[in-house]
């Protein structure tokens, strides 16, 4: 009797656990700080954001013990303290609010190219001139104009060309070296909440100022 060999049994290929895809600020080549899984995104001078809190909340709170101390003393008009007390209260927790708002906020960054463009028509034969330089993986040299003129609404805008965003800045953009993002109408960097003021963050900036006005504006 003739013995067949028994075949072992066949091993399916497992496949190839793909890898995780990061998340875009996991990536992110900017300065920042991010918290909660990206969803609130800082300055890398966030932490100034403590100071600008305690200025904001100390006189408030220093201004409602004396208020509060006035009115058991005082014995008439105790509707007057009262109120006074409420709208300072609200007005401090409306700063404090705008305050983390504008820290916490993406300020109008605009997205950065992974790689640079390719060179226009008019573009390749550029003189040898300071430009930019970018190589990547046996990319021949590539020079771009510092400045692009483009049609907005009839009107022709200057754009810039940014060498570390790769890319032509929209106008009235502008690139923070603090926190190295081009912002979209950049205004400044503000040390006093760690973050840009730009398109975004500009009305809540509005707000932030309104509100400071109105605290102080009885005392002085």
């Amino acid at each position: 009797m003739m013995m067949v060999p028994s075949m072992p049994p066949e091993v399916e290929p497992s496949p190839a656990s793909p890898s995780q895809p990061k998340r875009l600020y996991q990536a992110w080549k900017g300065n920042n700080v991010f918290l909660c899984g990206g969803r609130l995104i800082l300055g890398p001078d966030a932490a100034s954001l403590l100071l600008s809190t305690f200025l904001v909340a100390g006189p408030a709170i220093v201004f409602c013990y004396q208020m509060q101390s006035k009115f058991f003393r005082s014995d008439g008009q105790p509707h007057m303290h009262r109120a006074a007390l409420l709208i300072v209260i609200i007005t401090t927790l409306a700063d404090l609010f705008f305050l983390f708002m504008t820290s916490a906020r993406d300020p109008g960054i605009v997205p950065r190219n992974t790689r640079a463009p390719p060179p226009e028509a008019d573009e390749r034969n550029l003189p040898t001139t300071p430009s930019m330089e970018w190589s990547m993986g046996g990319t021949p040299r590539m020079r771009f104009r510092r400045t692009k003129d483009v049609i907005v609404n009839g009107f022709t805008v200057k754009l810039k060309f940014c060498e570390t965003c790769l890319r032509y800045r929209p106008p009235r953009s502008s690139h923070c070296s603090i926190c190295n993002n081009c912002v979209q109408k950049f205004d400044h960097h503000c040390p006093w909440v760690g973050q840009c003021i730009g398109l975004v963050s500009t009305k809540v900036m509005m707000c932030i100022k309104s509100a400071i006005l109105t605290f102080y504006s009885p005392t002085m």
